[in-house]
Parts: structure tokens; C-alpha cells; sequence
């Protein structure tokens, strides 16, 4: 996955057409919520590293990470998913608060596209359509080339705190279906914070 900006807050008319969607779809998943069993499933990032490339030093991570049957199943029915990569990178300081060096976002959507049968996973103005979400999945949850902060912005031989995380936008859904959402499990999908210590000159993974 190459570097990517935060995309957009949706438009006027696609939060209009989220809004519109039929009480029949929003009815459906909250009663599947009501009926399905609490989902325990764990969430974390596997592997994390920082490489430097001529210019950037680039994010490379593999994150482990399953929908439960109640977002997998909301997808196919047409709500869209938003999720969002975190990362920070740290210095710290003996008089003052730590230095920010580098904090990005990076955000996907996952959607269903029903008259092609299709998943659609969208960042910023790419996507990529897979016959499965499986495949959907496995593509989001394997970040490559991700340029988080210029060759000059770190000094080699000074040690960095990075810091990883992914999770599922619930602030994104439809209204209803937030207020359905709210204390149950199967409708969130995060892991912790990943941390390491990254020092230029001495690449390597966490």
C-alpha cells in the first residue's frame, strides 16, 4: 500500500443517500445485533517496522484483525464501513513536553457494490474492487510503503517512540444504527496502541 492522504468527510449527497437508506436495512441490523452472540474477537498489530527510502522513511505493518458475522453481514447489506490507521512518531525531551515528528491518519472504506457483487475498498481517490471480503480484508490489513515523515525530519543515531493503531470508525455509521451500537462488541473492531522504539541506523521490526 503506497502513501495515501486522508480522504474527505463524504460528501453532501452521499450522507444524503446513508440517511435515505430504507428503515428496513437499519431495522434488520439492529435486530441482528439484539439476536447475535457477544463477539470476543482480538484485534492487534502483528508486525510493525520503519525503512528508509531516498526521501521518506516508510511504514510497512501486517495487522490481525476479523469483522464480526454482524459487520460483515451490515456490509452486504450496503453500509459502509470506515476504518482508520493511526501513527505517531515521538522525540523526547529532557525541558519539555516530547516533540511530535511525524502524525498521520490513513482511512479506508469498505463497501459493497451489489450490482457487480463486488467489495470496494476505498482510499482517498484509488480503490480496488475484490470478488470476496476476505480479500478486501487481507488487502486493508497489510500496509506497505506508507511514507510517514521526510528523510530529513529524523537525525540518525536519536531515538524515536512510534506508535500503531487500527480501528473501525463507528462515528461513520448511520445515526441509528450508532445509537443501536453502543456498548456492544460486535459492532467495534480496534487494537491497542503498538509501541517501539525507532532508531534510524537500526531498522527493524516490533
Amino acid at each position: 500500500m503506497t502513501d495515501f492522504s486522508t480522504p474527505s468527510s463524504k460528501s453532501r449527497p452521499e450522507r444524503r443517500r446513508f440517511l435515505r437508506q430504507g428503515s428496513a436495512l437499519v431495522a434488520g441490523a439492529c435486530l441482528l445485533g439484539l439476536q447475535a452472540p457477544a463477539w470476543a474477537a482480538d484485534a492487534e498489530i502483528r508486525t510493525a517496522s520503519l525503512t528508509p527510502t531516498d526521501e521518506l522513511y516508510v511504514l510497512n505493518a501486517d495487522i490481525n484483525a476479523e469483522l464480526s458475522p454482524l459487520l460483515a453481514d451490515v456490509v452486504t447489506r450496503g453500509v459502509s464501513l470506515y476504518f482508520i490507521v493511526e501513527f505517531e512518531l515521538t522525540a523526547g525531551r529532557w525541558y519539555w513536553l516530547d516533540e511530535e515528528v511525524a502524525s498521520k491518519t490513513l482511512t479506508y472504506r469498505l463497501s459493497y457494490q451489489s450490482l457487480t457483487r463486488q467489495y470496494r475498498l476505498t482510499t482517498g481517490a484509488l480503490h480496488q474492487n475484490f470478488s470476496s471480503l476476505d480479500d478486501a480484508m487481507r488487502t486493508m490489513l497489510r500496509i506497505r510503503n506508507w511514507g510517514i515523515a521526510d528523510k530529513a525530519a529524523l537525525k540518525p543515531g536519536r531515538s524515536y517512540s512510534a506508535a500503531l493503531r487500527f480501528r473501525l470508525d463507528g462515528g461513520e455509521l448511520p445515526k441509528p444504527i450508532q445509537v443501536g451500537a453502543i456498548g456492544r462488541k460486535d459492532w467495534t473492531l480496534a487494537t491497542e496502541w503498538h509501541r517501539w522504539v525507532y532508531t534510524p541506523g537500526r531498522e527493524g521490526s516490533k
